[in-house]
Order: C-alpha cells, then structure tokens, then sequence
C-alpha cells in the first residue's frame, strides 16, 4: 500500500515538473521572437529623400527688355524685327528714340566704322539720355569733332555681349574701359541705367542707356 502512494506521488512529481518545463519554454519562445521583432525594427532606417537646395538664380532675357523696349516701335524698320537685319549705325537711324545719338554719330563720321564693324556691343544714350547734359556743353561737344568721337566710341565695346556675360569690366573702342555691373534684365553701365538692352542688329547687340557715359579726358 504503502508502495502505491508512494509511487502515486513520484508520478505526480514528474508530470508537475514536465508542465513546469513546457511553461518555461514557451515563454522563451515568446521573449526571443519579441527581442527579435524589436531588433528588426530597429535596425530598419527611416527613410527620407534628401532634397537637393540649388541657389536661385535671376533669369536670363532670350530677347530685348527693359521699360523703353515699350516705346519702340512695334512694326516698321525702327521696331526690334526692322533693325535686327541692318549694321547698327542704320538699324539706330530708324528708331524714334535714337536720334540724338545718329546726329552725333553722322557729326563724328562713324556711320560706315560702326556698320562695317564685325560683332560689337554698343551702349546707345537714348535722346532723354543726350537731354540730360546742357544744351550748351551738347552744342559745343557735336561741334569738337575729336572730342566727340572719344565720347561716342567709349560706348562700343568688342564682342557681342549677351546678358550672360556683359557683367564686368570692358574694353572700349576708345581704348579705356567701362564696367557693367546687375544681372538678368537689371543692368547699369557706368551708372547708366540700360532701359531697353539685347536689341539685336545685323553686327551688334544694342543697350539703350538712360545716360551719356563720359570717359575721362
């Protein structure tokens, strides 16, 4: 009798300490699939797109601008079409806002050196420009043939320079130098505002200035 209980109670013994075993492996089963889970998530990094930052930049013009493009005319031999197939000493002969400047130059004897220049940029004083400086001190600088053509050949610089790259310092025809200075459709020459610019003609490019630029004599 005594044998059975004893027997009875060692059995029992066993299943308890099996059930007690399977209870410990199931719950480290459960702890290492939630250190695992962890582990993959965060391990896994956040992702997010680096957005490339590009400085701004002013546009450059394709065609003429400025406020007194406004004022040229929009069809005929003076407007932008008219003068893009003439040298720039005719093409100026033709605009309305020019002629002051044409006077000068016929008055210089520049007309046939500016048409058979080869790619130059001129700088052209509107007649507002021409306005601006003493009736007196215009009247006595068309009549010193000299002195005029040094005035009117500082505004002619070799090259045909786009907006791109007129900022900067230039050689003139006068043989001294001129600066540029702005960017996209805001440009000044010598102080100059230029009110129309990137006319093109058939040898150069054209800025209409607000002012006359005078080189030092």
């Amino acid at each position: 009798m005594k044998r059975t209980i004893l027997n009875r109670s060692i059995g029992l013994a066993a299943i308890a300490l099996t059930a007690s075993m399977g209870l410990t492996a199931c719950g480290g089963d459960d702890t290492s699939s939630t250190a695992s889970d962890d582990t993959t998530s965060s391990s896994t990094p956040s992702e997010s797109p680096m957005e490339s930052e590009s400085p701004s930049e002013e546009p450059m013009a394709d065609g003429p601008f400025g406020p007194a493009c406004a004022d040229v005319p929009t069809s005929g031999e003076g407007s932008v079409e008219g003068m893009a197939d003439d040298p720039v000493a005719t093409a100026a002969s033709n605009n309305p806002l020019l002629k002051t400047l044409v006077a000068a130059v016929t008055q210089a004897g520049l007309v046939d050196t500016l048409n058979s220049a080869q790619d130059i940029t001129v700088f052209a004083p509107t007649d507002e420009a021409f306005a601006k400086i003493p009736k007196k001190d215009l009247n006595a600088l068309l009549k010193d043939k000299k002195a005029l053509t040094t005035v009117l050949t500082h505004h002619v610089v070799s090259g045909r320079l786009t907006p791109e790259d007129v900022a900067g310092e230039h050689e003139t025809l006068a043989k001294d130098m001129i600066t540029v200075e702005g960017s996209g459709e805001d440009f000044t020459a010598e102080g100059a505002n230029v009110v129309c610019g990137n006319v093109q003609v058939a040898n150069a490019n054209v800025y209409l200035i607000d002012s006359v630029m005078m080189p030092k004599m």
